[in-house]
């Protein structure tokens, strides 16, 4: 019994959080460990300073901090321009589509997955994503709709309120 009560109020939880999605989260020594390994490729090879990035781009936007997410996004952004390889844009792409589902701007996220799709419609990890991008914005419509509702009799129970009221000062 305990244990049903448990998944409830996780399940709840994963509902007003947006918890429950695939998509991995990495911790800060991760990223820091990243920060180093970058730092110590400078005088390494082109390719091998270009996956150290790609690396810690990757922890950045998979990061529980927002800031660390902005960073990545950023980082990505800036390295777009640069990259020639159809694989390596994939996959900048796709981490830019996790951070921007990160950040919270889905339908930034899902035109980045989409255009990872049509490049590969059969990559498990976008598909995922996808996935995710689709509950979450059901999930964000529903609280809405639930607020509005909310609101709408808040306010005709105010009226109603005001209105008795008002019948009985006459």
């Amino acid at each position: 019994m305990d244990v049903k009560i448990g998944k409830l109020f996780d399940s709840i939880g994963d509902f007003f959080t947006g918890g429950g999605d695939s998509i991995p989260w990495c911790d800060s020594d991760i990223v820091i460990g990243c920060e180093r390994e970058v730092a110590g490729s400078e005088n390494a090879s082109e390719e091998y300073k270009n996956e150290c990035r790609l690396r810690l781009s990757w922890s950045l936007v998979h990061s529980k901090r927002p800031e660390d997410v902005q960073r990545g996004i950023a980082m990505l952004e800036g390295s777009m321009a640069k990259t020639s390889d159809p694989l390596q844009m994939r996959e900048k792409m796709y981490l830019l589509a996790v951070g921007y589902y990160r950040s919270g701007d889905y339908s930034r996220s899902r035109q980045l997955v989409d255009s990872c799709l049509e490049i590969a419609p059969d990559w498990r990890q976008a598909i995922s994503l996808n996935k995710a991008i689709e509950d979450r914005i059901k999930k964000d419509g529903m609280i809405g709709i639930g607020i509005a509702a909310t609101a709408v009799g808040a306010v005709g129970i105010l009226a109603g309120g005001l209105a008795a009221a008002l019948s009985r000062k006459k």
